[in-house]
């Protein structure tokens, strides 16, 4: 499948056997060993042959020189000195408000999700830690905090009204 991309011509024959190579990656251990034990070798196989296909091209390039700054320009986010009241709120969006907005997306699909009451407990609490560390790197990724703000803020309060919603029906 790489030479499939990488190549002008000849496309389909490369994509068919990358995707038998795959197939066989996925049967041959369910067959060699057994279906259930068998899958799970070779979803550890097919990522592992993919970071090794991908490591074997790795070059390392030097680094691209820098742009120069425009004059007069306000400067971005991320260059502005940090001031005090910006890294305490970026801190406390990160960590109570984005628990708050991920435990209301947990609850909100343990509410509404269909399937047996413990599944969906179940899958609503894995959610939560997921969700909080997307918002943990979001929020303290993105240079500007009152998108973020608004944001989980509004992802709380959205998960949240959906949760009642359904107990008031």
């Amino acid at each position: 499948m790489r030479r499939a991309w990488r190549e002008r011509t000849d496309k389909a024959r490369w994509r068919a056997s990358g995707w038998a190579v795959i197939a066989a990656t996925l049967i041959w251990p369910a067959w060699l060993v057994d279906g259930a034990r068998g899958l799970f070798f070779a979803a550890t196989l097919i990522p592992l042959s993919a970071l090794v296909l991908i490591a074997s091209g790795y070059t390392l390039r030097p680094a691209r020189t820098a742009r120069k700054a425009r004059d007069g320009l306000a400067p971005e986010p991320a260059e502005r000195t940090p001031s005090l009241w910006r890294t305490i709120l970026r801190w406390s969006l990160a960590g109570p408000v984005g628990m708050i907005a991920a435990m209301a997306v947990g609850i909100s699909y343990a509410v509404w999700a269909p399937g047996e009451a413990q599944t969906r407990l179940l899958i609503g609490g894995l959610i939560v830690p997921v969700a909080w560390g997307g918002a943990m790197a979001w929020t303290l990724a993105d240079s500007r905090i009152l998108r973020a703000t608004a944001v989980l803020i509004g992802t709380a309060l959205v998960g949240f009204g959906a949760a009642m919603l359904r107990g008031f029906a």
